[in-house]
């Protein structure tokens, strides 16, 4: 995430409160009471109209993280922790990835363009005179007023005003929206089409209101360590960017949560460069303009549901989470196997591999070490296996690049990052999937900087480059005195 705002430490603290009781065993006890611990009367209402809106609120926002979408609820008067009671009871992930929460969604206006206090109700009247819909007229005190009804939002009116009276005022969620996968219901809510949804996330950190949250699994992953099953945690490469501490002190922080073994997922992005280099060989020798890598779950989906003619140039290697997780399966068939990164879209990439049970954010991650009283920086620095640094490097925009390079290719091969998918490169994707573009290998990324700028990390985009990159000069300075 680029920033940090109220929003996002109201949610680490809904998971915090979760993972405590939980692991003291008193989650259907203690549940029902957290909206009034949160929410105590006397601090009275802080953003809404009353104390019993906020409490409300952090229900349903208390749902998507038992991996329950707000719209499963039939009756208003079910307690929290019967939800919490059935989400005990589930033996497999929850299948939504995003939902609405209804209750804190705030209807955002419906027009874009509204006219302030600036406007001098002039003679000229260039608003109205521009407007194509005769949805500007003057109101009883002689200023300009936008009929919504009829307002299309062109923005005519506003390029016309010479006082610039006239706003833009956006609609977080759908502004930050790639393909327009989220739009107003009749109530005026704000509803996902799943049909059109690539889940880069960016709504979800957009919303100033917080009311768009993943469908967690946290619940279903701590139920099973709390029994004692096998489960093994399998963590992104971008993981070492959130911390300024030794990779090693993060593994042992990450198996003191309970897991029987964590793995690093960069295993497998060194099988995804092998076998993503040799594919593209094959494709260009037998004649193909180009390939685009296939690690990237948000563009896989944008390929799908919005560029289908691109498909055909899409790499078909698996993601490096595809070949850890048919590893571990391997050699742990009956164990529980959870990916851990940064990226929303995972959940649905997982919902489509039989081999991976459950998805866990950066930010459930690290919401756990405070719940728990883990400090990374305290963990004493275990072994860590030997992954070359581009495989780790995936984490990057440009790491598959250069991953694939180091491959030696036998041809020469000109390549392309597109480095995070907005209205401009989803269009410059579409223009490419007529079978013309400027480079042979075209990598792509949904999050602008990579993997490290996930929706769901708890570290912005720039200390999680810093972080990563010398995570990796010390793996490889120590790998060198190892030589």
């Amino acid at each position: 995430m680029a920033y940090l705002n109220n929003t996002m430490i109201i949610r680490r603290q809904l998971i915090r409160r979760l993972v405590q009781l939980q692991t003291s065993g008193n989650l259907l006890e203690g549940i029902d009471r957290i909206p009034i611990e949160m929410s105590p009367r006397e601090q009275g209402a802080k953003r809404r109209c009353c104390i019993y809106k906020e409490r409300a609120v952090v229900r349903y926002k208390l749902m998507p993280l038992l991996g329950l979408g707000v719209e499963e609820e039939d009756d208003e008067l079910t307690p929290i922790s019967a939800f919490a009671e059935k989400a005990l009871a589930r033996e497999k992930a929850p299948v939504k990835v995003l939902t609405v929460v209804d209750e804190a969604c705030t209807s955002c206006v419906k027009v874009n363009y509204v006219v302030t206090n600036l406007c001098r109700g002039c003679v000229a009247s260039p608003c109205i005179m521009n407007c194509p819909k005769n949805a500007i007229r003057f109101n009883a005190s002689g200023a300009a007023e936008i009929k919504s009804e009829q307002c299309v939002n062109c923005g005519l009116c506003k390029d016309a005003c010479p006082y610039h009276a006239i706003v833009y005022v956006p609609i977080p969620c759908e502004e930050v929206c790639p393909v327009n996968a989220i739009s107003k219901d009749e109530r005026g809510i704000e509803h996902i089409d799943e049909s059109k949804c690539i889940y880069c996330g960016r709504c979800l950190n957009a919303c100033p209101f917080g009311s768009i949250y993943e469908i967690s699994n946290l619940v279903d992953v701590l139920k099973w360590i709390g029994k004692g099953e096998e489960v093994i945690a399998m963590v992104a490469p971008a993981l070492f960017g959130q911390y300024d501490l030794h990779p090693a002190q993060v593994m042992s922080a990450v198996k003191k949560i309970g897991f029987s073994h964590v793995v690093e997922v960069a295993k497998g992005a060194e099988i995804t460069a092998a076998n993503e280099s040799d594919e593209l060989e094959h494709r260009l020798q037998e004649g193909a303009p180009f390939m685009t890598s296939s690690c990237c779950p948000s563009y896989v989906e944008a390929a799908r549901k919005h560029i289908p003619g691109i498909l055909p140039f899409v790499s078909d290697t698996g993601s490096p989470m595809y070949y850890i997780a048919e590893l571990m399966r391997k050699e742990k068939p009956h164990a529980k196997l959870v990916f851990i990164g940064p990226c929303i879209a995972k959940r649905k990439e997982a919902l489509d591999n039989v081999n991976v049970d459950y998805v866990l954010s950066f930010e459930e991650l690290d919401s756990m070490f405070e719940a728990l009283h883990i400090k990374p920086s305290e963990c004493e620095a275990a072994g860590i296996d030997e992954i070359t640094a581009e495989a780790r490097g995936f984490a990057l925009s440009g790491g598959v690049i250069q991953a694939i390079k180091k491959q030696e290719l036998k041809i020469d091969v000109k390549t392309l990052s597109v480095d995070g998918l907005n209205k401009k490169s989803i269009n410059l994707l579409k223009a490419f999937a007529k079978g013309k573009a400027p480079a042979q290998f075209i990598e792509v990324m949904a999050c602008e900087g990579g993997c490290i700028a996930g929706p769901v990390s708890h570290a912005n985009s720039q200390k999680g480059r810093k972080n990563l990159e010398k995570s990796l000069a010390v793996l490889h300075e120590e790998a060198d005195n190892l030589v």
